[in-house]
C-alpha cells in the first residue's frame, strides 16, 4: 500500500508538471489561476472572480456596453418611466448571463488534470478499482478554444441583457406616449366640446326662433356627437396604456406627465445589432477552432492508482476519408462569421438611415402642421368677428372651427410621432439605459 502511495504521487506530480508545459495547459500561471476563490453574493451565487474580472477587463464588447450612456434627460417623465420599469424587471437575461460567467469560470481549469474513479468487473467474481488521473499533452489548441468560447458566450450573454433592458425602457415609453397623447387628445376634445355647445346653443335659439334652418342644427348635434365619441376613445386609450405601463412598473406611474425632447444623433453609438454580432462571430470562430480540434488526433497522459496502477501516454480521435472536408467546412464557418457582421452593419445602417428620414420628415411635417393650424385660428377669429357683425352665419364658423380643430390635431400626432421615432432609434442604439447599471 506504500508503494502505491508513493508511486501515486510521483505520477500525480509528472501529470501535474506537463499539464503546465505543454499546449492543453495554456499560458497563464497556475499560481494565479488558483488565487481565483469567490465569495458568495447577496443573489446567493457566486460573486465574479478573478477570471469573470479579467473577461470584462480585456472584452471590448463589454468595455463598450459598459460606457454606454443614457440619452434620456435627467429627471424628466422619461426617465421616471425607465427607472421605474427596469426596477420590476425579471431580468432573465441576467440569469442567462450568470451562468454564462460560471460556465467561464469552470473553462478556465479545463487545462487541469481531471481525477475520476474507474470500476470495472473483470470476472463474476472479482471487480477491479481504481483512480485514474487524465492530463492533456498536446489537443490541437481545443483546451484555448473552449476557453475563448467560454469568454465570448459571457459577451453574447451581455448583449442580450442590454438589450433586454433596452427593449424593455421602449416598451414602456411607447406606452406612455400612448397616455399622455391620450390626455392631450382628451384635453382638446373638451376645450372642442365647450366651443361647440356654444354654437349649438346659439344655434337652438336662432331655430327657435324661426332665424336658421333645423337641418344646421342636426349638423352642429352630429358634430358635437362625434367629439364626445373621440374624448371617450381618447380616455380609454390612456386608461388601457396606463394600466399595461403600471404592471410592468415598480410603482404607479399615474402622476408622471410631460414630453420632454429626446435628442439622439445615429452616431451616438454602435447598434446593439451590430455588438451581438461581432460576439457571436467571435464565439462561433472559437466554436469553429473547438470542432477542428476535435476532428484531429491528440495526446494525453493517463495515471492509474489502485489494482492496475500505471502510466500510460494514448491517443485519442481518429483520421477518416473525410475528415479534410470535414476540417474544411469548419473552416468555412469563419467566413460566415464575419459575413454575418457585414450583414449586420448593412442591415443597422439602414434602419439608422430609415428612423433618422423619418424624423426629419415629422418634424417637418409637424412645423407645416403648426403654420396651418395658426392660419386656421387667426381665419377663426376673423369668421368669428364677422359672425358678430352680422356677416356669417353659425353653420359657417362652425365649419371654420372645425378645420382649425382639425389642424391642431394633426400637429399633436404628429408631434408624438416623432417621439416615439426617437425612442425607436435610442433604442436600436441601446442608449435607453446606462450601461454600467445594467
Amino acid at each position: 500500500m506504500r508503494h502505491k502511495a508513493v508511486s501515486w504521487a510521483l505520477a500525480g506530480a509528472l501529470l501535474w508538471g506537463l499539464a503546465g508545459c505543454f499546449g492543453g495547459a495554456g499560458s497563464s500561471d497556475f499560481v494565479a489561476r488558483q488565487a481565483t476563490t469567490p465569495e458568495t453574493s447577496r443573489f446567493g451565487l457566486r460573486a465574479p472572480n478573478k477570471t469573470t474580472q479579467k473577461i470584462a477587463a480585456e472584452s471590448a464588447v463589454i468595455q463598450g456596453l459598459a460606457a454606454r450612456q443614457s440619452a434620456l434627460p435627467p429627471d424628466s417623465a422619461y426617465d421616471a418611466v425607465a427607472q421605474a420599469v427596469l426596477a420590476a424587471n425579471a431580468r432573465t437575461s441576467e440569469t442567462e448571463l450568470r451562468a454564462a460567467k460560471l460556465r467561464a469560470e469552470a473553462a478556465a481549469t479545463n487545462w487541469l488534470p481531471r481525477l475520476g474513479p474507474e470500476i470495472s468487473l473483470t470476472s463474476l467474481s472479482s471487480v477491479v478499482a481504481s483512480l485514474v488521473l487524465d492530463a492533456t499533452i498536446f489537443d490541437h489548441g481545443r483546451k484555448k478554444a473552449e476557453r475563448a468560447f467560454a469568454a465570448a458566450d459571457v459577451e453574447v450573454a451581455a448583449v442580450h441583457l442590454a438589450q433586454d433592458s433596452n427593449d424593455r425602457v421602449a416598451a414602456a415609453l411607447d406606452l406612455y406616449l400612448t397616455v399622455q397623447e391620450g390626455r392631450d387628445g382628451a384635453a382638446r376634445d373638451a376645450a372642442t366640446l365647450r366651443d361647440m355647445n356654444h354654437f349649438l346653443h346659439v344655434m337652438t335659439r336662432r331655430v327657435e326662433g324661426g332665424v336658421s334652418d333645423m337641418s344646421d342644427l342636426n349638423v352642429i348635434r352630429q358634430k358635437v356627437s362625434e367629439i364626445r365619441a373621440s374624448q371617450a376613445r381618447n380616455h380609454e386609450a390612456a386608461r388601457t396604456a396606463l394600466a399595461e405601463l403600471n404592471a410592468m412598473s415598480v410603482r404607479p406611474l399615474d402622476s408622471v406627465s410631460g414630453l420632454p425632447r429626446l435628442d439622439v444623433a445615429p452616431g451616438a453609438a454602435q447598434a446593439l445589432e451590430v455588438t451581438r454580432s461581432q460576439a457571436e462571430a467571435t464565439r462561433a470562430v472559437a466554436q469553429a477552432k473547438v470542432d477542428r480540434a476535435n476532428q484531429l488526433p491528440g495526446v494525453t497522459a493517463q495515471v492509474r492508482a489502485g489494482d492496475n496502477s500505471g502510466t500510460v501516454l494514448r491517443s485519442d480521435g481518429t483520421l477518416g476519408l473525410g475528415t479534410g472536408a470535414s476540417i474544411k467546412a469548419i473552416e468555412a464557418s469563419r467566413e460566415a462569421a464575419d459575413r454575418a457582421i457585414a450583414q449586420a452593419e448593412e442591415d443597422a445602417a439602414r434602419v439608422l438611415s430609415r428612423l433618422t428620414s423619418q424624423i426629419a420628415a415629422k418634424d417637418r411635417q409637424a412645423q407645416e402642421a403648426a403654420r396651418l393650424t395658426g392660419n386656421a385660428k387667426a381665419n377663426l377669429d376673423l369668421f368669428e368677428r364677422q359672425f358678430e357683425a352680422g356677416q356669417r352665419q353659425v353653420i359657417d364658423v362652425v365649419q371654420v372651427y372645425e378645420t382649425f380643430a382639425r389642424q391642431q390635431a394633426a400637429q399633436v400626432a404628429l408631434t408624438y410621432e416623432a417621439a416615439a421615432l426617437r425612442v425607436e432609434l435610442a433604442r436600436v442604439l441601446g442608449v435607453l439605459a446606462d450601461g454600467e447599471a445594467i
